[in-house]
């Protein structure tokens, strides 16, 4: 007799990915579970965390507290401190080599990045990139890092083998977040750079060493003031099919959608109060985006380019990630 057929599993999409939430105000690490769209869990940190990575084998956290000046390196299985490493005054973003064995930290009040060696847990080394570094970036190839000066007005790119600064792109206003849109060989072909006061993002080609062009965002409401002074978007992304390009705007209280690569808008989409920085799951299929006037994460379906989810979270929320 023949055996009845057995129904096959449910997929779930989300399996073992979550997303990590930096809430600014306090000290917590936020854990949302994108299945259900809420919060399963709290991960204590430095104050102020800022900058927030996961090792490359998913074992360990890396977050920087502005507050404290330190890094601090998270156990992820046990959600415990392992280590907080000394670092230069008001740490911002960071980055990790794609072999986890550097982390790169701008240091804010200064004029460099710090390195911190993953094996000795310890800062080895400073590399000047100019003044106010805020984020860096490593690049798709793994050849780079980008430094965004605020104080200088320029990109750093350091040789990650040599660890050394070997050119700059000069901008013409004060660098906030970037995305990197990578050619087929995972090199950076585009950056797309926020700068404060600016509406929009301004096109830098990456191989010429120079920006070509700037986009402006859908107007915002005449009577609009943004969250952060100075700040009118800042959050931006490529997704990971990288055929969108996802930017906030601090005026409108939205997110706008563009097409990749000739940056046509395809839509905008409402989420909660200071969208400030944003995440994709690994599969693409959702952004979360931190709402940091709102204490919240919205979760919004891709496909669909809808909100399907305000999550609250702790004190002003800014960094996320999603991490397997």
């Amino acid at each position: 007799m023949a055996l009845p057929l057995m129904a096959a599993p449910a997929r779930t999409p989300f399996k073992g990915v979550h997303i990590y939430v930096a809430n600014s105000g306090g000290d917590t690490i936020s854990i949302i579970d994108p299945e259900a769209n809420r919060v399963v869990g709290e991960i204590k940190v430095s104050g102020q965390p800022h900058g927030l990575a996961a090792s490359p084998d998913g074992k360990r956290f890396y977050v920087s507290s502005e507050g404290q000046d330190v890094l601090d390196v998270v156990d992820r299985a046990t959600s415990s401190m392992i280590r907080r490493i000394p670092l230069g005054k008001r740490p911002n973003n960071l980055a990790i080599t794609p072999d986890g064995k550097r982390v790169y930290i701008c240091i804010r009040n200064e004029s460099w990045v710090d390195v911190v060696d993953t094996a000795a847990l310890e800062k080895v080394k400073r590399i000047p990139v100019g003044l106010n570094p805020h984020n860096v970036y490593c690049t798709p190839d793994g050849k780079w890092m980008i430094a965004t000066s605020m104080g200088d007005r320029k990109l750093t790119a350091i040789n990650i083998r040599t660890e050394q600064p070997e050119f700059e792109i000069p901008l013409d206003g004060i660098p906030r977040p970037l995305a990197i849109e990578p050619g087929p060989d995972g090199s950076a072909r585009r950056l797309f750079v926020q700068l404060s006061d600016l509406h929009g993002f301004v096109i830098v080609d990456f191989e010429a060493r120079k920006a070509t062009g700037r986009v402006l965002l859908p107007d915002a409401p005449a009577d609009a003031t943004p969250l952060i002074p100075h700040t009118f978007s800042h959050g931006i992304a490529v997704a990971p099919d990288r055929k969108t390009l996802w930017v906030t705007s601090l005026l409108s209280n939205c997110v706008s959608v563009y097409s990749l690569p000739d940056l046509k808008l395809m839509g905008a989409i409402p989420v909660g109060n200071g969208p400030d920085w944003m995440t994709f799951t690994p599969d693409g299929s959702r952004c979360y985006v931190s709402n940091a006037g709102a204490e919240s994460v919205s979760a919004i379906d891709a496909a669909t380019r809808h909100e399907i989810a305000r999550i609250p979270v702790g004190r002003v929320p800014k960094r996320l990630i999603a991490a397997e």
